[in-house]
C-alpha cells in the first residue's frame, strides 16, 4: 500500500514539475513597449519585397489562384496538413495588428506573436539567421500589401502531432536560435552567399534529408534527400555524383539559380517553382554571391560507384528501353543522348539521371518537365509528358536504359517503382 502511495505521489510530483515547466519554457506575449510610430520609407518598402521574394515567402503563403500572402494552402507533411496562415495586414485575420519586434521574435526564434509554437514547417530554423533589420524591411513590405481579411484554417495534424507541446522537445533537439555571422577569413561575396543560403534562401530545407521526427542534422546539411510529401529528390549539393556542383563554373550555378536553365542543366519540379517565385529575381550580385559559396561546398566523392552486379539489366528490358527511346526520344535528346543545347539536355553522362534515386527521372517521363518561365528565359521549352502512351513496363526500361546506355553507370528500375509514382498526381 506503501508503495502504491509512493508512486502516486511520485507521478502527481512529476505532473505538477511538467506542468510548471511548460507554464515558464512556454513563451507568451511579447511585454508591451512604446514604439515609436515612423513613416516607412519607399527604399525600405522595396528591399522588403525583394528580400521577401528571396525568402520566397509567396509561394507558402499564397494559396493556388487565391490573393497574394492570404494564406489557406495546404502544406501536406507526413504528419497531416499544415494550412499555411494569412500574412496581409488585415487586422482580424492576418498580421495587421502585429508590430516588428513581434515579427523579428516570429522570423528569429519560431514563436508567433501570442506566443504560440510554430510548426517547423515554417522555416524559422533558417530565417533565424536574418538580420534584425531585412526582418524589418520584410515586415514594413507586408504592412504594404493590401490587406486580405480571410480567416486561418485550423491544421489538420494527427496525434500526438496536434500537441504545440511537443515542439518545445523537437526545438530543444533541432533547433539553435542565432543571426548569421560572417566569416572573416572569407570573402565578403562568399559571406553573402552563405547569408542568403543558410538564411532567406532556406536551401537547407529541401536538400538535407530529414528523420522520422521532421529533424534533421548540420552535420548533413546539402547532402541531399526526398522532399517529404514532394515525392521528389533534392540532389546532393555535396557531391560531384549527385549535382556535382564541384565541377561547375560559378557562372552556370548562377545561371540555373537565376535563369533556371544552364549548361549543366535546367531546373524542374519544386526547384523551378523555386526559380520562378523567388530566385530569378535577384540581382546578379546576389545570384552569383550564392553561386561562389554553393561552389564552395566541400564535395564528398566517398560513395561508391554501383556495382556490377547491381548495374545488372536482362537484354529483353534493355531492348525494350532502346525502342521507347528511339520512337518518344531520340527525336530531342538524340540517338546517343547528347541533347541538343540547353533546350534539349543531354542523357550521357548527365548526373542527374544516374542519381541512386531514380525518382525524377521516373517523374520526369510520366509527367513531363517544365522549365520556369525567367526574366532572362521567358520562353522555355518543356518536355511533355507520357503517362498516358506509356505503360509501367515500357516507363521503367526507357529510364533504366538511359540509366545504364552510353556509359551511364546508374541502376534499373523497376515497374512498381514507376507505379507507385504514377499515383501521384503533378503538383
Amino acid at each position: 500500500m506503501q508503495t502504491k502511495t509512493r508512486i502516486a505521489s511520485a507521478v502527481v510530483v512529476l505532473g505538477l514539475l511538467a506542468a510548471g515547466g511548460l507554464y515558464f519554457l512556454h513563451p507568451g506575449f511579447l511585454p508591451k513597449e512604446k514604439v515609436a510610430s515612423r513613416a516607412v520609407g519607399n527604399d525600405i518598402i522595396s528591399r522588403g519585397e525583394y528580400l521577401a521574394r528571396a525568402g520566397d515567402c509567396v509561394a507558402c503563403h499564397t494559396a493556388a489562384n487565391g490573393p497574394m500572402f492570404a494564406g489557406g494552402r495546404a502544406m501536406p507533411t507526413p504528419f497531416g496538413n499544415l494550412y499555411v496562415p494569412n500574412i496581409t495586414p488585415d487586422d482580424d485575420t492576418g498580421i495587421g495588428r502585429w508590430n516588428a519586434a513581434e515579427f523579428y521574435r516570429m522570423m528569429h526564434t519560431g514563436i508567433s506573436r501570442d506566443g504560440t509554437l510554430l510548426y517547423p514547417a515554417m522555416p524559422f530554423a533558417s530565417y533565424t539567421q536574418v538580420t534584425r533589420a531585412d526582418s524589418d524591411a520584410i515586415f514594413a513590405y507586408l504592412m504594404s500589401v493590401p490587406p486580405v481579411k480571410q480567416k486561418n484554417r485550423e491544421h489538420e495534424l494527427r496525434f500526438p502531432y496536434n500537441n504545440r507541446e511537443l515542439l518545445l522537445g523537437w526545438r530543444t533537439l533541432y533547433f539553435k536560435e542565432g543571426e548569421y555571422k560572417a566569416d572573416p577569413s572569407q570573402s565578403v561575396e562568399w559571406n553573402r552567399g552563405a547569408y542568403l543560403v543558410k538564411g532567406l534562401g532556406h536551401c537547407a530545407m529541401c536538400h538535407t534529408a530529414v528523420n522520422a521526427l521532421g529533424g534533421s542534422s548540420e552535420s548533413k546539411a546539402f547532402e541531399g534527400g526526398m522532399i517529404p510529401n514532394q515525392n521528389w529528390y533534392a540532389p546532393s549539393l555535396t557531391s560531384n555524383r549527385e549535382a556535382g556542383l564541384g565541377e561547375w563554373k560559378e557562372q552556370d550555378i548562377a545561371d540555373l539559380l537565376q535563369v533556371g536553365t544552364s549548361h549543366h542543366g535546367t531546373t524542374y519540379g519544386p526547384m523551378a517553382e523555386v526559380v520562378y517565385n523567388s530566385l530569378q529575381y535577384l540581382t546578379d550580385e546576389d545570384a552569383k554571391a550564392m553561386a561562389v559559396y554553393l561552389k564552395a561546398l566541400p564535395q564528398r566523392d566517398s560513395a561508391p560507384l554501383p556495382t556490377s552486379q547491381a548495374r545488372l539489366v536482362s537484354p529483353e528490358v534493355i531492348e525494350a528501353g532502346r525502342k521507347v527511346y528511339a520512337g518518344q526520344c531520340a527525336v530531342c535528346h538524340g540517338a546517343e543522348g547528347k541533347g541538343q543545347g540547353a533546350s534539349y539536355p543531354p542523357l550521357a553522362g548527365n548526373q542527374s539521371i544516374t542519381m541512386e534515386s531514380p525518382v525524377n527521372s521516373i517523374r520526369m517521363v510520366l509527367n513531363g518537365g517544365y522549365a520556369p518561365g525567367t526574366l532572362k528565359n521567358p520562353r522555355p521549352y518543356g518536355m511533355p509528358p507520357f503517362s498516358h502512351i506509356l505503360n509501367d513496363d515500357d516507363v521503367a526500361a526507357v529510364v533504366t536504359y538511359i540509366r545504364v546506355a552510353w556509359g551511364n553507370n546508374g541502376t534499373p528500375v523497376k515497374p512498381t517503382q514507376v507505379n507507385d509514382l504514377r499515383k501521384i498526381l503533378p503538383e
